[in-house]
């Protein structure tokens, strides 16, 4: 059929053709485009929502770690906002225990010992203690003033007062300065300590240093409080005896001859009421209403009662009398002030030894209630957490150094003590009573704190024969030699001296055994390519070629290091039996030294120094030498050292086996 023809002149087929493609091609490409911008739109939204959610989810992670670090340097953040009310009853009880026992202790610790104001044992119990239940990671540790610890301040006092002249070397002003900058000492080095990291000096320092340190100081307490409980404190006013032993031949001279009757029937009497229903107490464990029974405040109650009703003071017993509360013009004063900057340097030996002892004791204390009811410590943290409760017990005048004590730290638990509320408990009991029953206590013997304080001594001398026979019955000598170091130079000198002794003598054995490589020789387990210690497999054969295959059992450093010549030497010369140098060598020098090296992971600068000049001269010598097991870290520090290319690559091989397989085709 023929195409219609238009006869408009304007009209063409073609072009109208070309325009309805090009108008249907606009027409999609318009209803496209919203489509698309739309599109576009809802991923522009969507990646919008994304960065938002990314950023929010970064945010919220932020938080949750800045919470849980938070919680881990500050416990209380944890356990409080989880406190159940299950523990109310346990902890409460536990508090109200303590209380009874801490109260009369800190007294005695004050007046007795530190020769202060009971008000400093007081404060010294309550303010360390509610610092530390916020900052603490042990849930039963009972932190407050220790008598060993009260006993080193009252030592200091005393000295600066003899060494003192005049109306101030006898005022009150001067063991209330002299406390404070031994608190505040001590708070801040236990702080470093913690901030430092060196936690781990409770692993350093020998148990049986702490053991003859406490020994020591339970005779010194024993013989200082026979003094009072004799009714010689005027007489020893005057003859003032200084040592240890001046104080014992004082009282086998004076105690029977020149004793105040009164005064002694009362405090040996007290003593043995004490002992009796301490020992009633014991017997009786399985009935908690006996068992918690605070003997030591019966004792104080009834001794008052008596004191006031029969006036012994008339009788010439000192009682503990009238004790204002009052800490000079304000309640809190900054302790770093003229008046007790001027003791700084004469007291910071005795704050060092007070912070390390009372560390160790309060770690134990820690660690065992810990293991009993199934919470971790932390060492460093618990640094941190008594030296800032110390350095915030400074700032009321006059406290005494605060740490843990196993003995309360148990009994917290034994009542029900579950967390810090015990303590808060016990120090809110505490500051009740200084500040609304102290006057009932005008006619507390002094006497009687002397009784309470020679309980304390005797449940610390009951440990004595038990630590003694533990020794001897593993035969370490050298920690029975260091217990008896430290308590007979504490005796014949002073705590102070014996302790430091013993500290210097403790880092030297540490020194000692961390600067001698543990090496051993290997031989081969006949029928394999196992090669063993000769010394631990009988069994393990060594080459009798003048092979000498030495394992090096620990990192390499440079305290280790300086003796690796001489001890190599002594392998090669005598073998691994012990024997005097004096002897005739009972081998021959080695022509191949394998060293196996397995257990090395680091070895340090100075000791890859040593090493290499250690190759060097058994190379000028001829020896041959390889080195086996090496891994790559160490490796790499040799290769920076010069030993690689010393010895050459082929030197280091993959196992013993490899290098004996070596050393013999060299040889055939």
């Amino acid at each position: 059929m023929p195409p219609l023809i238009s006869h408009d002149p304007n009209y063409t087929q073609p072009s109208s053709s070309a325009s309805s493609f090009m108008d249907l091609d606009r027409s999609r490409h318009e209803e496209r485009t919203p489509l698309l911008d739309r599109v576009t739109a809802r991923d522009d939204e969507y990646s919008s929502d994304r960065s938002s959610v990314l950023e929010f989810s970064k945010r919220d992670l932020n938080q949750s770690t800045l919470v849980k670090r938070v919680k881990y340097y500050i416990p209380s953040f944890a356990w409080i906002p989880s406190y159940s009310t299950t523990f109310i009853g346990g902890d409460l009880l536990a508090g109200l225990t303590v209380a009874s026992i801490l109260i009369p202790q800190s007294i005695s610790y004050a007046t007795s010992l530190a020769k202060i104001s009971p008000l400093a044992g007081l404060f010294s119990s309550a303010f360390p203690a509610i610092v530390y239940a916020f900052l603490g990671t042990s849930r039963q540790l009972n932190v407050a003033p220790e008598a060993a610890l009260s006993l080193l301040v009252g030592q200091a006092i005393s000295d600066i007062r003899f060494d003192t002249h005049g109306e101030d070397g006898a005022s009150e002003a001067l063991g209330i300065a002299v406390s404070t900058i031994i608190t505040f000492q001590v708070g801040l080095i236990t702080f470093l300590l913690g901030f430092f990291r060196l936690g781990f000096i409770d692993v350093v320092l020998s148990r049986a240093l702490l053991r003859g340190f406490i020994s020591a100081v339970a005779v010194v307490i024993l013989v200082e409080q026979m003094i009072p409980m004799f009714g010689l404190v005027a007489l020893q006013k005057i003859v003032k005896p200084e040592t240890t032993i001046e104080k014992i031949l004082f009282l086998l001279e004076n105690a029977f001859t020149k004793l105040n009757p009164v005064t002694t029937m009362i405090s040996f009497s007290a003593l043995g009421v004490l002992l009796v229903l301490r020992n009633i107490k014991n017997s009786f464990k399985k009935y908690w209403f006996i068992y918690r029974v605070p003997e030591v405040l019966i004792v104080v109650i009834v001794s008052t009662f008596l004191s006031a009703e029969f006036r012994w003071d008339n009788d010439g017993v000192d009682i503990l009398g009238s004790v204002s509360i009052n800490a000079g013009h304000s309640f809190l004063q900054i302790p770093l002030q003229s008046s007790t900057l001027k003791y700084l340097r004469r007291t910071t030996s005795t704050a060092v030894m007070i912070s390390v002892v009372g560390f160790l004791d309060s770690i134990v204390a820690a660690k065992q209630n810990a293991a009993r009811f199934g919470h971790s410590i932390s060492p460093n943290r618990e640094l941190v957490a008594l030296g800032v409760a110390n350095v915030a017990g400074s700032f009321i005048p006059g406290t005494l150094p605060a740490y843990g004590s196993i003995t309360r730290s148990r009994i917290n638990g034994d009542v029900g003590g579950r967390t810090q509320m015990g303590s808060l408990t016990c120090s809110v009991v505490i500051l009740l009573t200084t500040f609304f029953l102290l006057p009932y206590l005008y006619f507390l013997p002094k006497c009687v704190l002397a009784s309470i304080i020679c309980l304390v001594v005797f449940s610390l001398m009951l440990e004595i024969p038990e630590d003694v026979t533990y020794y001897w019955r593993m035969s370490a000598w050298v920690d029975l030699a260091l217990m008896a170091l430290t308590f007979f130079f504490s005796i014949i000198w002073n705590v102070e001296v014996g302790v430091v002794v013993s500290l210097i003598v403790s880092l030297l054995l540490v020194v000692h055994r961390s600067s001698r490589a543990r090496m051993t020789i290997l031989g081969r387990i006949p029928g394999t390519d196992r090669w063993k210690p000769i010394n631990e497999n009988p069994e393990a054969e060594e080459r009798s070629d003048g092979t000498l295959i030495v394992r090096i059992r620990e990192n390499l450093d440079f305290a280790n290091t300086a003796q690796l010549k001489e001890r190599l030497r002594r392998l090669e010369l005598y073998g691994v039996q012990k024997s005097h140098p004096s002897e005739a060598p009972r081998r021959q020098q080695a022509s191949v030294l394998v060293f196996h090296l397995a257990d090395m992971e680091t070895i340090d600068a100075s000791a890859a120094q040593i090493m290499f000049e250690l190759l060097e001269e058994y190379k000028n010598r001829g020896v041959g030498l390889f080195i086996t097991h090496l891994s790559p870290r160490p490796r790499e520090t040799f290769s920076k050292a010069g030993i690689v290319d010393l010895l050459g690559a082929d030197a280091f091989r993959e196992s013993v086996a490899d290098a004996i397989a070596l050393v013999e085709r060299s040889r055939y």
